[in-house]
């Protein structure tokens, strides 16, 4: 099988980049500044029911650049940090996220079959990471990610990839939904992985540009996506355990996607 490589589309990190830790930025100033200076901020947290001035100026900067923001209680402010944080927390990011519409256009003139990685609530980080590294192992375009109920992109996350995370792209979306209809629109044919399906993953044509959907640890692919998906497909079992790790099915999905993709290029047919 031919190596998947792909140049990178929408990240300007390099793959000599070290792994940063994330810097975190305790108040109220030190976040304006960040958002003004144009860093990339991967997650807010907001103490619930705080009031003031400049909290009113922090959240409408916040929303105006689609800032990801949660609001918590603050006794979770205060285990993360003892300092007078007052009542905001912020992460800046290791990585600079990547454009959607930008990488979705950029796929496509690559001249290779656009291959897209989904996931529609991964929350822990290390599945994040392992995920992550496999889809820059099988040459996967970018990965798309919700701006809100995603695993946090920090050292640990990087780790797990193993640098993976400099290689590829990572893109935000406020809607799950509206980017799988945007990926439809543009000739994508959007695949949920899932175990309400029949239909293994082999037996599914996936040659087309593909963005393939892996759900959430607890509750897989959300039912909202399933619905509007254009295949679902499963991963093949034959053991007693009912699940695999998403972390492990993402790689068995990518790899089928791959072997597919691979072999229709070289040989026209999709299964030698």
């Amino acid at each position: 099988m031919q190596s998947a490589h792909r140049k990178n589309y929408g990240s300007s990190q390099s793959s000599k980049t070290p792994p940063t830790r994330n810097q975190m930025l305790i108040g109220l100033r030190p976040l304006i500044e960040a958002i003004e200076a144009g860093k990339e901020i991967d997650k807010v947290f907001i103490q619930r029911g705080i009031q003031g001035e400049i909290m009113l100026e922090v959240k409408a900067l916040i929303k105006q650049n689609a800032v990801p923001f949660q609001y918590v209680p603050i006794e979770k402010l205060n285990r993360i940090s003892s300092k007078n944080h007052q009542g905001i927390i912020a992460f800046v990011s290791p990585v600079t996220f990547g454009n959607f519409d930008n990488i979705v256009a950029a796929a496509f003139e690559s001249g290779e079959i656009p291959r897209l990685l989904m996931l529609d609530g991964v929350t822990d980080v290390r599945n994040f990471g392992a995920i992550c590294r496999s889809a820059e192992c099988f040459g996967a375009h970018a990965v798309i990610i919700p701006e809100k109920g995603s695993a946090q992109i920090n050292e640990e996350a990087i780790k797990t990839s193993a640098g993976a995370l400099y290689n590829i792209p990572v893109c935000r979306v406020r809607s799950i939904a509206q980017a799988v209809k945007q990926l439809q629109e543009s000739g994508i044919t959007v695949v949920a992985c899932s175990e309400k399906t029949s239909k293994d993953s082999y037996e599914a044509d996936l040659r087309n540009p593909i963005c393939l959907v892996m759900g959430s640890e607890e509750l897989g692919v959300s039912n909202d996506i399933l619905r509007i998906a254009d295949e679902i497909i499963r991963i093949p079992m034959t053991g007693k355990t009912s699940s695999l790790n998403v972390s492990v099915a993402a790689g068995i999905a990518l790899y089928e996607i791959i072997r597919q993709q691979t072999a229709n290029s070289t040989s026209g047919n999709a299964r030698q």
